[in-house]
C-alpha cells in the first residue's frame, strides 16, 4: 500500500500558518489589556440597549427644504425594550430628529436607547438612533457573497486574509499602542507580519509570494521613510492630525501612546494594501512570462517587468489619491466653499498632513514597481542575459 505524501509546498505553508498563529497568541496575551471586573453602577449612569417600536404616539416630523430635504421634529413612541436589565418592558420615549441627527422611525422599526437610570432607582429612555445592525450585517453579508462568488477559493483565501488583517489592527496594533509600543516600529512590523500570511494564505510559500512579499516590504519601508522626510520638511506630525485632541487628553492623564508618529503610521497602513496588490500582481505576471518562456534572461523580464508595471501604476496612483480625496470630501467641500486665501491654504497643516498622506503612499505604490521586477527577475530569469 502506498502512503500518502504531502507537498513541500504544503508543509512549510502549514509551518508558516501555524507560526503565525502561535506568534498572534502570544503577542495578544503580551498587549492585552487588564481585565477589570464589571464593577456595580454607583449613582447616575447610562446603558445603550436595543428595542423595537410598537407605537407611534405623536409625530412632527417633517422634511426641511433649506436642508435639502432632511427631516426635523420628534415623535413619541412606545419601544419595547430587547436588550439589558430591562428587556421585556416598553417604555415611552421621545424621539428627536435633525437634518445632522437621527431619522423618523415607524411601528417595527428597530432602534437604539439611551436608558438613564437615577440613584433613586428611576428610569428615563429617549431614542439615540435608528439600529442599524441588521443592515451593516446585510452590507456585510453581500460583500462576502460577491467576493466568494467571483473570486472562487481564492476569494474566499482573500477574505480570511482580510479578516486575519482587521484581527491584527484591533487585537495587537491598537492594544500594543496604547501600552506604549514605539508607533512606527509596531506599526511597521505589524503590516510585515499581516503581508506574510495575507500571501501565505493566497499562494502558500513557494517562489511567487516570496518575491511579492519582499516586494511589498521595501515600497512600504520606502513610503514610511519617504513620509518621515516629508513630515521634517514640512514640520508636522502626528499632532497636528485632526480628532488627535482626545488622545492627547488620554496620553496627559497616563497613557503612554506615542502621537507624533501617528501621520507617518498611517501612511504604512494605508499603503499596504496598495503595494501587496501592485507586487503580486507584478509577480505573477512575470511567473506567467517565465512559463512561456523560460529561457528568458533576468534584463528582458526586467524589462517585461517594468512596461506591465508602469501600467499598474498608472492607475494605482489614481486610486490613492481618490481614496485620500474621497474620504475628507465633505471637510474638503467645505473648504472650498471658503476660497481661502492661498498663502493660508499653502501653510494650512491639514493640507500639509494630506500631501504627506497621500503622495506618501504613492511613492510606495510606485517604487514598489521596479523593486518587485528586479526581484522577479532575478529569481525567474536565466542568469548573465
Amino acid at each position: 500500500m502506498s502512503r500518502m505524501t504531502i507537498p513541500a509546498t504544503s508543509r512549510r505553508t502549514f509551518a508558516v500558518l501555524l507560526a503565525a498563529a502561535l506568534l498572534f497568541i502570544a503577542l495578544r496575551a503580551l498587549v492585552a489589556p487588564e481585565e477589570r471586573g464589571a464593577a456595580p453602577p454607583e449613582g447616575d449612569y447610562a446603558e445603550y440597549e436595543n428595542g423595537t417600536v410598537t407605537q407611534l404616539l405623536t409625530d412632527s416630523t417633517e422634511r426641511d427644504d433649506t436642508a435639502d430635504g432632511g427631516y426635523r421634529g420628534e415623535q413619541m413612541l412606545l419601544v419595547a425594550v430587547k436588550t439589558g436589565q430591562y428587556a421585556g418592558e416598553t417604555m415611552l420615549t421621545y424621539n428627536y430628529v435633525s437634518p445632522l441627527y437621527g431619522v423618523p422611525l415607524a411601528v417595527g422599526d428597530g432602534c437604539t436607547l439611551v436608558i438613564s437610570t437615577y440613584a433613586n432607582g428611576d428610569h428615563r429612555a429617549t431614542v439615540y438612533e435608528y439600529d442599524r445592525s441588521r443592515g451593516v450585517l446585510a452590507v456585510l453579508a453581500a460583500f462576502l457573497t460577491v467576493t466568494v462568488l467571483v473570486g472562487g477559493k481564492t476569494g474566499a483565501k482573500s477574505l480570511l486574509g482580510l479578516c486575519f488583517t482587521v484581527l491584527c489592527v484591533f487585537y495587537l496594533l491598537f492594544p500594543a499602542l496604547l501600552k506604549g509600543a514605539p508607533t512606527l516600529g509596531a506599526t511597521f512590523l505589524l503590516c510585515v507580519y499581516v503581508a506574510a500570511v495575507c500571501f501565505t494564505l493566497l499562494g502558500g510559500v513557494e517562489k511567487k509570494t516570496v518575491c511579492a512579499l519582499l516586494g511589498t516590504v521595501a515600497g512600504v519601508a520606502l513610503a514610511l521613510l519617504f513620509a518621515l522626510l516629508a513630515q521634517r520638511l514640512l514640520r508636522v506630525d502626528g499632532l497636528r492630525s485632526a480628532d488627535v485632541e482626545p488622545l492627547l487628553q488620554l496620553r496627559k492623564s497616563g497613557t503612554p501612546v506615542g502621537l507624533s508618529g501617528l501621520l507617518a503610521a498611517g501612511v504604512v497602513l494605508a499603503a499596504l494594501g496598495a503595494v501587496m496588490d501592485v507586487s503580486m500582481s507584478l509577480t505573477s505576471a512575470l511567473a506567467e512570462v517565465h512559463a512561456a518562456n523560460p529561457a528568458l534572461g533576468r534584463r528582458a523580464l526586467f524589462r517585461s517587468g517594468m512596461n506591465i508595471g508602469r501600467d499598474m501604476v498608472g492607475t494605482m496612483t489614481n486610486t490613492l489619491i481618490l481614496a485620500f480625496l474621497g474620504s475628507g470630501l465633505v471637510l474638503i467641500l467645505y473648504i472650498y466653499t471658503l476660497s481661502p486665501d492661498r498663502n493660508q491654504l499653502m501653510s494650512s497643516a491639514y493640507l500639509a498632513n494630506e500631501v504627506v498622506s497621500g503622495i506618501s503612499s504613492s511613492i510606495g505604490v510606485v517604487l514598489s514597481v521596479p523593486i518587485t521586477a528586479a526581484i522577479g527577475a532575478f529569481a525567474y530569469g536565466e542568469a548573465l542575459r
